[in-house]
């Protein structure tokens, strides 16, 4: 569902029977929407890769520069699926979690997946402003990030929802999120009483 068909807001509040997984390319919003929807909705929220980095005792930086990609994605894959066993909350994946079969394949099991989608200059100008993305140091952002796009897009596209990220005031994204989670909530409730 895109947020092109969201209804108008509900009165009572929404009943999360999963955890929301927020995937999408560095630079969406993931974790600042996250956060604040997790607040919305009286949720934990839990960013995976500050997960991985308790778990390993290191930064995500310094796992990559250490032991490389494959065993990140190695502990990655850990972490999501340990956290997927936990009660509802909001969690905030890196962009690559949802490319690994096992964990997009747990996640469609136990969770709720929200594509935030934000188009190439929206993302570049995000992932301009940090500089502790190890994927973005060998090469110029644009280059990388549209590599990403060709290959992830397709697989983000499997989420359960997809919403639009915009520049713009963080209230307003998280709004549009929570109109999507209602939207697919309902037509779930109608699809299971006809």
């Amino acid at each position: 569902m895109s947020d092109a068909e969201l209804p108008a807001a509900r009165s009572e509040p929404l009943r999360i029977p999963r955890t929301i997984v927020l995937v999408g390319l560095m630079g969406a919003g993931k974790s600042a929407i996250g956060r604040r929807l997790a607040g919305r909705l009286g949720l934990p929220f839990v960013d995976a890769d500050r997960e991985i980095e308790l778990a390993a005792g290191c930064t995500i930086d310094e796992i990559f520069e250490r032991f490389g990609e494959p065993a990140f994605r190695d502990g990655e894959r850990r972490v999501i699926l340990r956290l997927l066993g936990e009660p509802v909350h909001v969690l905030a994946t890196g962009g690559g979690a949802f490319i690994d079969p096992e964990i997009r394949a747990a996640v469609k099991a136990r969770g709720l997946s929200v594509w935030l989608k934000a188009d190439i200059e929206l993302l570049v100008r995000r992932v301009s402003r940090r500089s502790d993305r190890p994927l973005l140091k060998r090469e110029e952002p644009r280059v990388v990030l549209e590599r990403l796009m060709a290959v992830r897009h397709p697989i983000y596209a499997e989420a359960d929802i997809t919403v639009e990220s915009a520049d713009g005031p963080p209230e307003a994204m998280v709004e549009r999120v929570i109109a999507s989670l209602s939207a697919w909530l309902d037509s779930r409730a109608e699809r299971a009483s006809a």
